[in-house]
């Protein structure tokens, strides 16, 4: 970060005018910035303790109560989140990635803590996961979400979900996909502005996801394993010939429905760069093709048992990496969209793995040590506000950076040729 530390506190806090001005308290306008700058500040742990001892020696008990005991809404907040983030970042051109990330814990007493499968980790842990909202554009991103998922051993127990204080309306089964839908109607109704929802296979596998997100009338590419099922575009819905009886009263698709991977595995594929990293362009090998995902009622055919029927014609995208992996995707984007804009739009995700390190490693969202419902999403909420005041800060020094080379441009004498 450049500047000194009272320069980016002076801009911090006129930053934050308009979340403060929802506070209310003076007691919580004064908490709010203070606990933000401990996020950003040095220090190695990012919970309340410390970060009391550093910014505001003495008012632990302050700190704490107004990240877990204290009675305001964090609603207000979110919404002015949502406000500054598509200030920031928000347009057609940019994309709603859907992801989670996992916090380890120890115990079983944290709210949601339980063994459980954490991405981010690449195997089965005790942690809590948060099911994550990141809009983005120009590789530039802002977390906008981070909403808990409850596991089973959670959504079972109703006393200990009273005991960490878990809203009545959050203790219901709940899938991670159906906590991205309703987070998703809570962007779309601040009127964030995005082009496309982007997600992995944890959310493109579920099918009530994909049709959840077609019936908002927005635009997906989402990935899938290999096994899933698909149709050629051109399917046909015909009436089976009945060898005796009454005449067959549904249709049946004209051909059976065959993995992801094996509807691509004659296709043609080409290489191609999406983007430039830091040891040079990005390349790998993609093909696409034009399929009817097998996600529609179910239906019985002949001997073969019950076959999902066609559903929505969609791009199926392959991937073959450079490590010899192979990734499939789903995306509703227009039958004429060109290769390259696939392959661009469906690694467009990784934005959000950027996302989810700089608010763990720089930010402590992984540090909260409380134990409750509402300490936990105030704290992320915290680190989510603080991440969205660095990229403003990111995109403002950008920006000047192109003012001052026009101005030296403009100001250069002319040369001869």
């Amino acid at each position: 970060m450049s500047g000194t530390r009272s320069d980016w506190n002076l801009e911090l806090q006129s930053w934050l005018s308009p979340f403060l001005e929802k506070l209310g308290h003076k007691a919580r306008r004064r908490m709010c910035p203070l606990y933000v700058a401990g996020l950003i500040g040095p220090g190695d742990r990012k919970s309340i303790q410390p970060m009391a001892e550093r910014l505001a020696p003495g008012n632990y008990d302050q700190m704490h109560h107004f990240i877990a005991d204290g009675v305001w809404n964090a609603g207000p907040l979110e919404a002015e989140l949502l406000v500054q983030a598509d200030r920031l970042v928000g347009g057609s051109d940019a994309v709603l990635v859907i992801d989670d990330t996992a916090l380890p814990k120890k115990g079983d007493r944290s709210v949601g803590v339980a063994a459980q499968y954490a991405s981010a980790l690449g195997k089965t842990a005790n942690c809590q996961t948060l099911v994550s909202l990141t809009l983005a554009r120009a590789e530039v991103p802002v977390m906008v979400g981070l909403r808990l998922f409850l596991p089973d051993s959670w959504t079972g127990d109703q006393a200990r979900l009273k005991r960490a204080g878990v809203p009545a309306d959050y203790r219901e089964v709940r899938s991670k996909p159906e906590v991205a839908l309703a987070e998703i109607d809570r962007v779309i109704a601040a009127g964030v502005r995005f082009g496309c929802v982007l997600a992995d296979a944890g959310y493109g596998l579920s099918a009530p996801f994909r049709q959840g997100l077609t019936a908002r009338g927005l635009t997906w590419a989402v990935g899938i394993p290999g096994r899933q099922k698909v149709y050629p575009a051109d399917v046909k819905l015909i009436f089976p010939i009945a060898g005796r009886g009454r005449p067959r009263q549904r249709h049946i698709p004209d051909i059976l429905s065959t993995p992801a991977e094996k509807m691509l595995a004659s296709a043609i594929w080409r290489s191609i760069s999406w983007r430039q990293g830091t040891k040079g362009a990005l390349k790998a090998r993609f093909a696409a093709v034009r399929v009817r995902v097998a996600d529609g009622p179910p239906q019985r055919i002949g001997n073969k048992g019950q076959q999902h029927l066609p559903g929505e014609d969609v791009w199926l995208i392959g991937e073959r990496r450079t490590s010899g992996e192979t990734k499939y995707y789903l995306a509703n984007l227009p039958p004429d969209t060109k290769l390259r804009g696939l392959a661009a739009i469906v690694k467009a995700r990784w934005i959000c793995e950027q996302a989810h390190q700089q608010v763990k490693e720089e930010l402590g969202l992984d540090h909260f040590e409380g134990r409750s419902w509402q300490g936990l999403h105030r704290h992320a909420l915290m680190t989510m506000i603080a991440y969205a005041f660095l990229q403003h800060r990111r995109l403002a020094q950008a920006e000047r950076g192109k003012k001052n080379q026009r101005a030296t441009t403009s100001t250069e004498p002319a040369r001869r040729p």
